[in-house]
Protein backbone atom coordinates (compact mmCIF):
# COMPACT_ATOMS: atom_id res chain seq x y z
CA UNK A 1 0.00 0.00 0.00
CA UNK A 2 1.67 2.99 -0.92
CA UNK A 3 0.46 6.44 0.99
CA UNK A 4 -0.36 10.09 -0.82
CA UNK A 5 1.61 11.45 1.46
CA UNK A 6 5.49 11.64 1.19
CA UNK A 7 7.74 11.41 4.39
CA UNK A 8 8.65 14.41 5.77
CA UNK A 9 11.49 14.94 8.49
CA UNK A 10 11.37 17.58 11.69
CA UNK A 11 13.32 18.15 14.69
CA UNK A 12 12.24 15.56 17.98
CA UNK A 13 10.11 16.95 20.56
CA UNK A 14 8.31 14.16 22.98
CA UNK A 15 4.90 16.05 22.03
CA UNK A 16 5.37 15.50 18.22
CA UNK A 17 6.15 12.02 18.63
CA UNK A 18 2.91 11.38 20.59
CA UNK A 19 0.73 13.43 18.72
CA UNK A 20 2.14 10.91 15.57
CA UNK A 21 1.97 7.91 18.03
CA UNK A 22 -1.88 9.15 19.19
CA UNK A 23 -2.97 9.91 15.71
CA UNK A 24 -1.88 5.93 14.58
CA UNK A 25 0.41 7.52 11.85
CA UNK A 26 3.38 6.02 10.46
CA UNK A 27 6.67 7.91 12.85
CA UNK A 28 10.38 7.24 12.95
CA UNK A 29 13.02 8.58 15.37
CA UNK A 30 16.70 8.49 13.97
CA UNK A 31 19.34 9.57 16.14
CA UNK A 32 22.26 11.93 15.22
CA UNK A 33 25.50 13.05 16.22
CA UNK A 34 26.74 15.42 13.53
CA UNK A 35 30.55 13.86 14.29
CA UNK A 36 29.12 10.58 13.01
CA UNK A 37 29.92 9.66 9.80
CA UNK A 38 27.77 7.03 9.53
CA UNK A 39 24.81 9.81 10.44
CA UNK A 40 25.68 11.72 7.79
CA UNK A 41 25.60 9.04 5.52
CA UNK A 42 21.49 8.42 6.73
CA UNK A 43 20.93 12.13 6.60
CA UNK A 44 21.73 12.26 3.18
CA UNK A 45 19.57 9.15 2.06
CA UNK A 46 16.27 10.02 4.34
CA UNK A 47 16.57 13.86 2.69
CA UNK A 48 16.67 11.88 -0.74
CA UNK A 49 13.48 10.30 0.70
CA UNK A 50 11.32 13.55 1.07
CA UNK A 51 8.76 13.92 -1.66
CA UNK A 52 8.80 10.12 -2.01
CA UNK A 53 5.03 9.03 -1.52
CA UNK A 54 6.47 5.04 -0.97
CA UNK A 55 7.73 6.09 2.16
CA UNK A 56 5.37 6.61 4.99
CA UNK A 57 5.06 9.65 7.95
CA UNK A 58 7.43 11.29 9.55
CA UNK A 59 10.92 10.70 10.91
CA UNK A 60 11.81 12.83 13.74
CA UNK A 61 15.73 13.24 14.45
CA UNK A 62 16.79 13.15 17.82
CA UNK A 63 19.86 15.11 18.68
CA UNK A 64 22.41 12.27 20.09
CA UNK A 65 24.20 14.54 22.30
CA UNK A 66 21.66 16.81 24.27
CA UNK A 67 18.39 13.49 24.34
CA UNK A 68 20.42 11.44 27.24
CA UNK A 69 16.78 10.61 28.97
CA UNK A 70 14.51 9.70 25.22
CA UNK A 71 17.37 7.39 24.94
CA UNK A 72 17.23 5.28 28.45
CA UNK A 73 13.72 5.79 28.09
CA UNK A 74 14.29 3.81 25.04
CA UNK A 75 16.87 1.41 25.63
CA UNK A 76 19.05 3.48 22.38
CA UNK A 77 22.53 2.64 23.10
CA UNK A 78 24.59 4.37 20.20
CA UNK A 79 23.72 7.25 17.82
CA UNK A 80 22.58 6.14 14.35
CA UNK A 81 20.05 4.01 15.56
CA UNK A 82 16.47 4.00 13.75
CA UNK A 83 13.32 3.20 15.59
CA UNK A 84 10.05 2.90 13.29
CA UNK A 85 6.57 2.93 14.51
CA UNK A 86 3.36 2.53 13.30
CA UNK A 87 1.22 4.32 16.14
CA UNK A 88 2.63 2.96 19.46
CA UNK A 89 3.54 -0.06 18.09
CA UNK A 90 7.77 -0.35 17.36
CA UNK A 91 7.58 -2.25 13.72
CA UNK A 92 11.57 -2.00 13.21
CA UNK A 93 14.73 -0.98 15.16
CA UNK A 94 18.33 -0.95 13.36
CA UNK A 95 21.81 1.00 14.44
CA UNK A 96 24.05 1.86 11.52
CA UNK A 97 22.41 1.05 8.25
CA UNK A 98 23.00 3.43 5.54
CA UNK A 99 21.94 1.29 2.13
CA UNK A 100 19.13 3.14 0.42
CA UNK A 101 17.19 0.42 0.00
CA UNK A 102 17.24 -1.33 3.81
CA UNK A 103 16.19 2.27 5.12
CA UNK A 104 13.41 2.54 2.92
CA UNK A 105 12.53 -0.89 3.76
CA UNK A 106 12.79 -0.35 7.41
CA UNK A 107 10.61 3.21 6.98
CA UNK A 108 8.20 1.01 5.03
CA UNK A 109 7.56 -1.03 7.64
CA UNK A 110 5.34 0.97 9.45
CA UNK A 111 2.66 0.82 6.48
Amino acid sequence: MVSSIAMDLEAYTPEGLLKRQMAGEAVSLSFYAKWCATCLMQEKVFHSFKGDTSVPGTLLVVDYDQSRKVMQQLHVHAQSTLIVYKGHEERHRSGGLTDPLALKRALQSAQ
